[in-house]
């Protein structure tokens, strides 16, 4: 008898598993508290995952999604990243990576949430084995030592649902997790993302910027379009309104000039602005017993080097191999041993990468003079000593994980 998967939350993270898992003949059940837009509307209306915001994929993401065939779907919507330019506003120091001298093909790829989300979605709605239910809201999980059971509603019907493992890729704010009573460490940056897509008069030649200054760290992106460039900049809880709204276009736009000065030529044109709050929320526990929490339920982390999305798909792509171990075994999927051994497996790498992103937030926030000059000395260090950039680009595009 085919085993069957469920999966709570249809987010970014949770229709690629899904996928993924169907390419493994796992059959899934897809629950997703949004109603998800109609096949036939030209565009993807706004999505609590599929948002204004671009997401920078690593090379191991964009492996993952060449395995699934996905990556020709994806491609005509990516720009690839070939050079990486660290630097601090004000500040002597500067680093940079290329893509040709760490003889890869690029760094990464970035894409437009929206339509990331459009193709996994279509994908997902031609996959037989996967159901999807949208529009559904978990209200209560339980389980044994044989299943795991949901009751769910969707508009005046009401769901009883059970499966031998579930997977909880509901958000920062799970409701699974807290029905399984596990525990969270909040770190609250005080800041909020400032995310859009802007215009310059230079053309991007596929160079990713990480900028940091006294308002925050700054990353300019490439994307589809040689003039066009995504924005993503945590500035102070309480201060973003001053940029969002159509009547600040040109104080925006003139901070980025100020913050960049003319490495992006001159900054012609903003779209709409939209504001995150930042916080590091981690799980105490991310298998109980049947269940595994997966994405942001699991680590949702500072995005001020890009790798949040990158690490819960190497999560994803580490728990279908033991999943597949379990099915070629005609073993039980949702065995807690095997579930824990995942989550014992993927520590490593999640503590290294969160100690990562909150070190350099908590280190460039830091406005001490000695400080501002050992970081400086240390963008330097990075550029000039051999072994050092193989190494973190390696790391960077999620091959050393």
């Amino acid at each position: 008898m085919q085993q069957q998967v469920m999966i709570v939350g249809g987010g970014m993270v949770g229709l690629s598993l899904a996928l993924m898992l169907a390419k493994q003949n796992i059959a899934v059940k897809l629950l997703e508290a949004i109603r998800y837009p109609q096949e036939q509307q030209a565009e993807v209306a706004y999505h609590s995952s599929f948002d204004a915001r671009n997401t920078a994929l690593s090379r191991r993401t964009v492996q993952i999604y060449q395995k699934l065939g996905l990556w020709s779907a994806l491609q005509q919507h990516a720009t690839p990243i070939l050079q990486v330019h660290i630097t601090e506003q004000g500040s002597f120091g500067k680093a940079r990576l290329l893509a040709d001298q760490e003889k890869v093909e690029s760094f990464g790829q970035v894409i437009e949430n929206a339509w990331l989300g459009r193709v996994l979605l279509s994908q997902v709605r031609q996959q037989p084995l996967i159901e999807l239910i949208d529009g559904v809201t978990v209200t209560a999980l339980r389980q044994d030592d044989q299943q795991v059971y949901l009751e769910a509603t969707r508009g005046d019907e009401t769901l009883s649902l059970s499966t031998q493992l579930l997977i909880a890729a509901d958000g920062r704010d799970s409701f699974c997790r807290q029905a399984l009573g596990v525990g969270v460490d909040v770190h609250d940056y005080e800041q909020a993302a400032i995310v859009t897509t802007v215009q310059t008069s230079k053309p991007h030649q596929h160079i990713g910027f990480e900028r940091f200054s006294p308002l925050g760290p700054l990353a300019l992106l490439p994307l589809p379009g040689e003039y066009r460039r995504s924005v993503v900049w945590p500035v102070k809880k309480g201060t973003e309104q001053e940029w969002l709204g159509e009547e600040n276009d040109q104080h925006f736009l003139d901070a980025l000039q100020k913050t960049y000065g003319d490495r992006a030529g001159k900054f012609l044109k903003t779209a709409q602005r939209f504001s995150y709050p930042l916080s590091q929320v981690l799980a105490h526990r991310q298998a109980v017993g049947r269940v595994v929490l997966m994405g942001n339920a699991a680590h949702t982390i500072h995005p001020v080097a890009g790798q949040g999305f990158n690490l819960c798909m190497r999560d994803a792509d580490v728990l279908l191999r033991y999943l597949n171990q379990q099915q070629a075994n005609n073993a039980d999927l949702g065995d807690p041993e095997v579930l824990k051994a995942y989550e014992q497996a993927r520590l490593p790498d999640q503590r290294r990468v969160i100690k990562f992103c909150d070190s350099v937030v908590r280190g460039f926030s830091n406005n001490n003079p000695l400080l501002k000059l050992l970081r400086n000395t240390g963008l330097i260090a990075f550029d000039v000593i051999p072994g050092v950039k193989p190494l973190v680009a390696n790391y960077a595009m999620g091959l050393k994980a």
